[in-house]
């Protein structure tokens, strides 16, 4: 068997340095978006904190070295929400920030859903909701028969669970006891037509999942050490596969965007005008993002 991968114990100045780092992406991404013109803003801000504690903190990779085999695999599933990875990833040192501005550019290697092919540090192409946990669950299969060191992390959103093959992988996952897989579910209450328990009730989720034999953490998705910690016991679990049920605000950060589904597929400046006109979204976003909700003074007035 082999040995367990040790993620440090998150320290209070370690911390605070990803929380600001979090805020630094958030800010990039929605520069990114409003640069494209499309793409999702709700859960890709919603998902900045624990992109952050991942590359940052809790994948074993090297940035200098993306195909090294020993990495941890981090698949997205909920490929709609690849420019907070990409943003992430950019602040990681994978590739240039500039790069960002060419995000679903012709050409570019940021399209709106990630291509594998394109970048290989991606570990997964996904478009098609649903398909990321059954490749997930395959690749911690093979590397537990093979006792390779690498953990397996997969990223869902909460409304592709109501997808058959999700459950699927889930059956086959705890069948298999795959330790070395981690699911995130980003946690929202929102998809592309309201929200998820009008639509399609997901509760008890909780439950749902023990009885596939998994080992359930619940966490606050924007407590970067509520998920660190979680992450840090999944590690220890030997005879379940863990998923970890990340309680997030769509548009966290942005006052106007926070909670409200009609910002799930809209970058600023495209979006509802329900509290700004279309030209004012972008700066308005960034004043929040800059002050906290106006906890602080912006360096930027």
């Amino acid at each position: 068997m082999p040995p367990v991968r040790d993620i440090a114990t998150l320290t209070e100045k370690k911390l605070l340095s990803l929380e600001k780092k979090a805020n630094a992406i958030r800010q990039d991404l929605l520069k990114m978006l409003a640069t494209a013109g499309s793409g999702h803003s709700a859960g890709p801000l919603g998902l900045a904190d624990i992109f952050t504690a991942l590359y940052f903190h809790v994948l074993e990779q090297d940035p200098k070295r993306p195909e090294w085999k020993d990495r941890d695999r981090l698949l997205l599933s909920c490929g709609h929400v690849a420019p907070i990875r990409y943003a992430t990833m950019a602040h990681a040192g994978y590739f240039p920030k500039s790069e960002l501005k060419t995000l679903r550019k012709l050409g570019s290697r940021l399209q709106g859903h990630p291509e594998v092919l394109h970048m290989p540090a991606l570990e997964n192409t996904s478009g098609p909701l649903g398909d990321g946990s059954p490749q997930s669950a395959g690749m911690a299969y093979i590397a537990k028969n093979e006792e390779l060191p690498w953990h397996t992390y997969c990223v869902l959103s909460d409304g592709e669970l109501e997808a058959g093959i999700t459950w699927e992988a889930a059956m086959f996952a705890g069948r298999n006891k795959l330790h070395n897989l981690t699911w995130i579910i980003d946690r929202n209450n929102i998809q592309i037509d309201g929200y998820t328990e009008d639509i399609m009730p997901l509760e008890p989720l909780k439950d749902k999942f023990e009885a596939f034999n998994f080992s359930v953490i619940e966490v606050d998705g924007h407590n970067i050490q509520e998920f660190v910690d979680a992450c840090r016991y999944a590690q220890t679990i030997w005879e379940h596969p863990t998923v970890i049920i990340a309680h997030t605000i769509p548009g966290k950060g942005v006052d106007f965007m926070e909670f409200d589904f009609k910002w799930h597929g809209a970058p600023p400046g495209q979006g509802p005008e329900d509290d700004y006109k279309k030209e004012e979204q972008l700066k308005e976003a960034l004043h929040d993002l800059r002050t906290l909700g106006g906890k602080i003074q912006s360096e930027h007035e």
